[in-house]
């Protein structure tokens, strides 16, 4: 194996998904001198995201949402509907985002735009060097860690941050132990086309074997995450085109009209993770290297932001005060920083989920009970909606108008 350069990078971020790829932006747009390795950006990636309004205030600090708005439509209602047809259930929600003075909730858009653009502006960044390839292996030493890749020599870094998924080699190789779990279920993804126009409204459906949820892209198209069971996954991705949009229709009782089909359906069965550290030895997780749930209520890449947008403050932080930005007091910070995000919203995301799937009465009550006090009393509508778009929010809504958050 070749020796190690002399050269140490202020931060090594491994993996390019959207989060490693914001990560590693954001750092050396604040002056970290930043490398980032991964093998190529999947441009080529059929599923869309939810951004809500603090990923794009993240988006806009690292000067990439212009080019993101033009590809990205305003959520500016989201509606769910108890279609259980179950003994107890909820009444129909509906929030707006106008209750809280913004614009919307936040913008979908596909994800094969979100990482070009990403893409794009990495090449072009200023302190940021990429590097094509794999990382195979680490040495944590105790004033760097050193990076081995497939095909290039090793790197050396006084932090190394973590964003390669959910199999992450870098997480296993610091020791960080996980909590795993599945559910008996499998996403459905594809775009559709539709007769009526979406008004910018998101619809998910509550249905026994789990959320149909339909989310405004541009024109008269959505893009629909559909959960179900593993054998009706197997039976949608063997239908004819027609066959399947008339199927789909009908989940949708046909609030969009006529369905055409816009891309081929992908499936991915459900799981969840969850980090038990979120920082090791010089070594910082975020995205789904840390927290993986079902893809109910755009939480999933929106929490990952998070972890960046936190990260990036503490060492920001900590590097103006002359610190270690990779000292085990910076990290634990950040461990405490954000710990509470995300074990709130990984609970919320599995109860919500779960609760679809039981018949146990009491559950279904106290589901529909809290839709029906969601619908019927404002205060608690607005709590929850801003607790939705990000953890104290009420805090810092004028602060996201504003775009000085």
């Amino acid at each position: 194996m070749p020796e190690t350069s002399d050269k140490i990078h202020d931060i090594v971020v491994v993996g390019a998904g959207p989060s490693g790829m914001t990560a590693a932006l954001l750092f050396a747009s604040v002056g970290f001198e930043t490398a980032l390795v991964a093998p190529a950006v999947n441009q080529e990636d059929g599923r869309t995201t939810a951004l809500l309004q603090d990923s794009v205030t993240l988006f806009e600090q690292i000067g990439v949402w212009d080019n993101l708005r033009s590809f990205a439509t305003p959520l500016s209602k989201m509606r769910m509907i108890d279609d259980t047809r179950r003994l107890v259930r909820a009444p129909e929600v509906t929030f707006d985002s106008a209750e809280l003075n913004l614009e919307a909730f936040g913008y979908n858009l596909r994800n094969k735009d979100l990482n070009r653009v990403l893409a794009e502006a990495a090449q072009e960044q200023a302190n940021l060097t990429l590097f094509e390839d794999l990382a195979v292996s680490y040495d944590f030493g105790e004033e760097s860690v050193s990076v081995f890749c497939q095909d290039g020599a090793p790197l050396k870094t006084r932090l190394l941050v973590a964003a390669d998924g959910r199999n992450s080699q870098a997480r296993e190789a610091a020791g960080i132990e996980l909590r795993r779990w599945s559910y008996p279920q499998v996403a459905v993804v594809l775009n559709l086309e539709h007769d009526r126009p979406h008004n910018e409204t998101s619809t998910e459906f509550h249905t026994p074997t789990g959320p149909f949820t339909l989310v405004p892209l541009p024109g008269r198209t959505s893009s629909l995450v559909c959960v179900v069971t593993s054998e009706q996954a197997e039976t949608i991705k063997t239908m004819s085109k027609d066959d399947l949009a008339l199927e789909l229709e009908h989940r949708a009782h046909s609030i969009l009209g006529k369905f055409g089909i816009a891309s081929s359906p992908q499936s991915f069965p459900l799981s969840g993770l969850s980090a038990k550290s979120l920082v090791g030895p010089r070594l910082a997780l975020i995205g789904e290297t840390a927290h993986v749930f079902p893809p109910i209520g755009a939480q999933g890449l929106n929490l990952g932001l998070r972890d960046v947008a936190s990260l990036g403050r503490l060492l920001t932080s900590a590097r103006d005060m002359g610190a270690d930005i990779g000292a085990t007091e910076v990290l634990s910070r950040y461990e405490s920083d954000r710990r509470s995000d995300i074990s709130t919203r990984t609970f919320a995301v599995d109860a919500l989920n779960r609760s679809l799937l039981t018949d146990f009465l009491p559950v279904q009550i106290a589901r529909s009970a809290g839709l029906y006090l969601a619908d019927k009393v404002p205060p608690l509508r607005r709590l929850l909606m801003r607790e939705g778009i990000a953890p104290g929010t009420k805090r810092k809504t004028q602060a996201v108008r504003d775009n000085v958050y």
